[in-house]
């Protein structure tokens, strides 16, 4: 099977097709509509086998996977997905592979309602790099520096399963089947808070998703808005599959730093605090307050029971270290 072949089979007429869509797959270019009075959200992400998952991941979780990833930034901006152009970089062409990856990758794109509009491939490393589009009302975009002083900040799920699951595999840490299952899927299988980030639009002052872990990713905001935060180790939501499998101090390390989680972590003025907790009831959205935002320049405290708790973080960083 030669690159057109694999293009036409795999990924051109399959999947959903949205009416902003001019000009899909098969010219130089996609052409789309963007709606009036909306800006273009546009984000990059590249997936490396053993940087950014297994060797031995199913293709339909890699293909669920990759898209996730770059839906989860778009919700992390309050924009709605459209639209997506997939990079493939594969070492050979296995049909049933390519097959398994492309359900996965087309079955998250139709829940979200985003069409796949393009992209490239090409032999090399296994490597899947996607530029994810999205719409969002002029004005209304979540940034990293929009945080003020007396904000309070919330995640919308449990932290730390998508590390438990690596270190799982890298490491043998016991785990009951039950669980075990449970914090596979939630690495596996990643679910962009998409909902969420649309709720958030117009109530939330910053916001980002959890990538590279609580304390990276909530650094990023406090040193875009240049403020210090206080947050409560005991207010962050985990997984009862965490609770199981840990103790408290060997939770730490996986709710602090670890990322993977893709929750989002947001910050909301104390006025809108009240309108948070209905918009968030009516569209069935899980967030927890975990700390408030004080002045400063970058800054994190942690608390534990009202008393200072040192922890050294240690987020994920490219050309730092390997994550798998």
């Amino acid at each position: 099977m030669k690159e057109f072949e694999l293009i036409n089979r795999y990924f051109k007429g399959r999947g959903i097709t949205r009416r902003d869509v001019n000009l899909g797959i098969g010219d130089d270019c996609a052409l789309v509509t963007v709606p009036q009075n909306c800006q273009l959200a546009v984000t990059t992400d590249t997936l490396v086998a053993g940087v950014h998952f297994f060797d031995d991941i199913s293709p339909r979780a890699l293909g669920h996977r990759a898209l996730a990833v770059n839906l989860s930034d778009l919700a992390a901006m309050g924009a709605e997905p459209t639209w997506v152009s997939v990079a493939l970089t594969l070492p050979s062409i296995d049909p049933q592979w390519i097959e398994e990856f492309t359900d996965g990758m087309h079955e998250i794109a139709e829940y979200f309602n985003v069409q796949i509009i393009g992209g490239d491939t090409t032999q090399g490393p296994l490597t899947i790099t996607i530029c994810a589009k999205g719409t969002v009302p002029e004005g209304t975009a979540l940034r990293r520096s929009g945080a003020k002083v007396g904000d309070w900040i919330y995640v919308t799920g449990p932290l730390g399963d998508a590390g438990l699951a690596i270190e799982s595999r890298k490491q043998g840490i016991s785990i009951e089947p039950e669980h075990l299952k449970y914090v596979n899927k939630r690495f596996d299988f990643p679910t962009p808070r998409v909902a969420a980030g649309q709720v958030l639009r117009g109530l939330a002052s910053s916001a980002i998703d959890v990538s590279d872990g609580l304390i990276a990713d909530l650094s990023h905001i406090l040193d875009m808005s240049q403020v210090n935060a206080v947050v409560n180790i005991e207010s962050i939501p985990t997984s009862d599959a965490m609770k199981a499998s840990l103790d408290f101090n060997q939770q730490l390390p996986f709710i602090l730093s670890y990322g993977d989680d893709y929750e989002l972590i947001f910050t909301v003025p104390d006025s809108n605090k009240s309108m948070l907790d209905i918009k968030l009831r009516q569209y069935g959205v899980d967030a927890t307050c975990i700390g408030q935002i004080k002045s400063g320049d970058g800054q994190i405290e942690l608390l534990h029971n009202g008393e200072k708790f040192d922890f050294e973080p240690q987020g994920f960083e490219h050309f730092a270290k390997e994550l798998v």
